[in-house]
């Protein structure tokens, strides 16, 4: 099987980015109208596009714990990504670990050529090389893809919208505080709110779509399918055993993993993963396509 580009998803990519970008716009105009300085506004937002867009791969490691690591200290882990990336054709991106005992994978970066895969010390002790070969192809293919770009920036408009929701009240004045008209300061936190959940929403539909696109990509990069379905079984069933604190300070992560945690506020709201069943069927089936031919 040969790579084909993924017009399903390059599809979604494109109309999220649209209707975020609309969004976007449509919220700047909305603070503004809501009294508070354009200016500001404009400054202010473009200070963190540009802090997010270069340093978001940055804060996503830190949030997991992970490090960048050597050849000298993971030099199987490094030859691994290096010839997998050979074959899907991408530049060998920078590799990292997490000390955490959840079996998790995933994928950040502005570009293919400053991207980095990172996997925690369990996922390395729960799988064999074949099925964690199938996670970093799979890993490899968000990259090849594009889509981890996508989602970094896409992730950007709800994280302010959040910020504002959550912290907004702290520029009324407090509860009941004094200082004339706190209208404005409600309104773009009403604002907020509603520009919150429609990003939230469509960030997990795109999240779910791309799920199935890194799959298949991962699949074909090592041409076994069913090494990927394995290692997405055992992740599945080794998460009930780990505790609830390990899971809770990860959970909101669970857009870009390999496969989600299912706990924790993100987890419950909206799943960013399809059922691992469909996805482990779907494997199979790309698998009989293999053999068959």
């Amino acid at each position: 099987m040969q790579w084909q580009p993924d017009w399903g998803l390059r599809g979604r990519m494109g109309l999220t980015m649209l209707l975020l970008g609309l969004l976007y716009v449509g919220f700047i105009a909305a603070l503004a109208v809501s009294g508070i300085n354009l200016l500001g506004i404009v400054l202010i937002l473009g200070l963190f596009s540009f802090g997010q867009f270069f340093f978001s791969d940055k804060l996503a490691l830190r949030s997991m714990g992970a490090r960048t690591v050597s050849e000298d200290e993971y030099p199987e882990l490094h030859a691994t990504v290096g010839r997998l990336a050979q074959q899907a054709d991408v530049p060998k991106p920078e590799v990292a670990v997490a000390d955490s005992q959840v079996p998790n994978a995933f994928a950040t970066g502005r570009s293919q050529s400053k991207a980095t895969v990172a996997v925690t010390t369990g996922i390395m002790q729960t799988l064999d090389q074949e099925e964690l070969e199938g996670v970093l192809a799979h890993e490899l293919a968000h990259i090849k893809n594009r889509d981890v770009m996508v989602m970094t920036i896409a992730s950007f408009l709800s994280t302010i919208a959040f910020m504002i929701v959550r912290w907004g009240w702290l520029f009324s004045g407090g509860r009941g505080g004094r200082g004339g008209n706190q209208a404005p300061i409600w309104v773009a936190i009403l604002v907020s709110l509603v520009v919150w959940i429609v990003s939230f929403v469509l960030i997990r539909a795109l999240s779910r779509y791309r799920e199935y696109a890194a799959d298949r990509g991962g699949a074909i990069i090592t041409g076994r399918p069913s090494a990927l379905a394995s290692a997405l079984m055992k992740i599945s069933g080794r998460m009930d055993r780990i505790p609830q604190e390990d899971l809770r300070e990860q959970a909101e992560m669970n857009a870009f993993f390999i496969i989600p945690i299912s706990k924790g506020f993100v987890g419950r709201l909206f799943k960013t993963h399809p059922a691992t069943e469909k996805r482990v069927e779907r494997l199979r089936e790309m698998e009989r396509e293999i053999e068959s031919a």
